[in-house]
């Protein structure tokens, strides 16, 4: 590094030069909260765009938190896992490392009443070192992911409650700090504070908004969680499982306890009713934050005042486009989601190498802030523009890992292959935003497309040919989903005039709005009775 020095200054050889870094910008943040009868919706913005958007409907409310007592359903050691009946449509999913070693001791807090030979512990067994449920045995687990598809709720028994300075840890004894305080003074400080509150048999971590922080508003949070911890307690001693012993708080309320900090500048909420319950819940644990609270009373819906619902409706989307021209497609599988990185529209003034680099730069900010919008998880491809030079490579992979580290969700990222693929996981809650407002389309059943007129045609064709094998049906009454019937009487009657010649069948064409537009469904004019899967291959 050169350093460019004042002609009257003797240069120090022994004197180290360090590049000066440029302080972030801060980021403006802003919380809209809409709530009507069947939904909460709370939007995050940064700088005016759209960062995150929450939803919860009261047929499907936030799950991560929430205590049961339990039943062991089965025990999988070749999987290392347990599954736990908590009166759910499939059971919890805890696996061994999910376990806290000292379970059984916290079993017998609650479960005095059985004698030593049936007693959790001795219910349970070692193998190798690692304690392992079994089957039929009580216990107290905690949701940490909510169910997704055919998967039930992934479940811990490392118990904590989380308040708005602390989270409070039952059964453990370790003392914990944020490690985004850097202070080596204020984590001490904090640590007092700590010590001093802690309980024996109980752990505490102090969360990062707890920096600053009197020990009167600390302590004020720590009685809240202990009271609730009592509740907990008297619940899990008279509920017989499956039950639910501990409900954690409302989206709305888990979301100001957990992200509004100094840097939020302020909450707008619509609904009077959550509008005072969140004020009464500040009050109490931050009442300087108080004044960032304000309620909208417009005749224009908060989303659409703040052009927040526009956004919304391009999460919907499988493409987004870039400024440049390009844009990204986001499709989900199973398995994974890929998203493709496409120059499209952009008009490059320079060679092919540098023209892919400057799409793939661009489109990295964009699938970070989408992969968070849309709040996808699990594990994710992206497949950028193709780049010989591994310098450019390396460069794509630095920015999307920088991207990446100011996301709330834990991500790991991967370097790009010699195909130009980047691979990466994060961290998956629950189900992302695609599933919680659509549901899986009846005509294609998730495919996203839907089998060809001339297909159809054809399959149509192949079960006459089976038919007339064994039967000796004249006349045929074919139902179809109107699209499709609309489309064999209007462009397609000469195919349809040749079918009937060829195997010396008489067909109506009927439009059945029950059926998808890929199936069929063939009535006997004689007898009435459908006759469709007799001759299915």
């Amino acid at each position: 590094m050169t350093v460019i020095q004042n002609k009257n200054t003797i240069p120090n050889k022994n004197k180290r030069y360090s590049r000066s870094r440029k302080p972030r910008k801060p980021v403006k943040k802003e919380i809209f909260i809409n709530e009507s009868r069947n939904e909460t919706r709370i939007a995050i913005t940064e700088n005016d765009q759209l960062a995150e958007i929450l939803l919860e409907r009261p047929e499907n409310t936030r799950m991560v938190g929430d205590i049961y007592k339990g039943t062991v359903a089965r025990v999988n050691p070749g999987m290392r896992a347990a599954f736990i009946d908590i009166g759910l449509d499939h059971d919890g999913f805890l696996h061994f490392s999910d376990i806290n070693e000292s379970v059984h001791d916290f079993m017998d807090l609650f479960e005095s009443e059985y004698d030593e030979e049936s007693s959790p512990k001795s219910r349970g067994t070692t193998i190798r070192g690692e304690w392992m449920p079994k089957p039929g045995q009580e216990i107290i687990v905690q949701i940490t992911k909510e169910p997704i598809h055919d998967k039930g709720p992934r479940v811990t028994t490392h118990i904590s409650l989380p308040g708005r300075f602390i989270v409070l840890v039952p059964n453990d004894k370790q003392i914990g700090i944020s490690r985004k305080i850097n202070s080596f003074k204020e984590k001490r400080r904090l640590q007092k504070i700590a010590r001093n509150l802690k309980p024996d048999d109980f752990g505490l971590i102090l969360r990062t908004v707890a920096q600053g922080k009197s020990a009167e508003l600390i302590e004020n949070d720590f009685n809240l969680l202990m009271s609730d911890w009592k509740i907990i307690e008297k619940e899990i001693k008279k509920g017989s499982p499956p039950t639910l012993v501990y409900k954690d708080m409302e989206m709305a309320f888990s979301v100001i306890r957990d992200l509004l900090t100094e840097d939020v500048g302020k909450i707008v909420i619509d609904s009077k009713k959550l509008y005072r319950k969140l004020g009464s819940y500040l009050k109490n644990l931050s009442p300087h934050l108080l004044e960032k609270l304000e309620f909208y009373n417009e005749q224009i819906p908060i989303f659409d005042a703040y052009n927040i619902e526009p956004e919304i409706e391009k999460t919907q989307h499988r493409k987004v486009w870039l400024k440049s021209g390009g844009y990204l497609i986001i499709d989900h599988t199973e398995a994974l989601v890929t998203v493709d990185i496409n120059s499209g529209r952009f008009q490059g003034k320079k060679e092919h190498e540098l023209n892919s680099l400057k799409i793939n730069l661009e489109a990295v900010p964009e699938v970070a802030r989408q992969l968070r919008l849309r709040d996808i998880g699990g594990i994710i491809v992206v497949d950028f523009i193709d780049m010989d030079n591994e310098k450019n490579r390396k460069s794509v992979y630095l920015a999307m890992r920088k991207e990446m580290a100011g996301d709330r969700a834990r991500s790991k990222v991967f370097e790009l292959s010699e195909l130009g693929l980047l691979e990466m996981t994060r961290q998956r809650i629950g189900p992302g935003l695609l599933y919680r407002v659509s549901d899986v389309c009846p005509i294609c059943d998730g495919l996203g497309r839907v089998i060809s007129k001339d297909t159809l045609m054809n399959k149509i064709e192949r079960w006459i040919k089976r038919m007339k094998v064994e039967n000796t049906e004249r006349r045929l009454i074919l139902n179809l989903h109107p699209d499709v019937a609309y489309h064999f009487l209007e462009n397609s009657k000469e195919s349809i005039r040749r079918l009937m010649w060829k195997y010396w069948v008489k067909i109506d064409i009927k439009k059945d709005s029950e059926l998808s537009m890929n199936d069929f469904k063939i009535i006997s004019k004689k007898t009435g009775e459908d006759i469709t899967d007799q001759f299915m291959s």
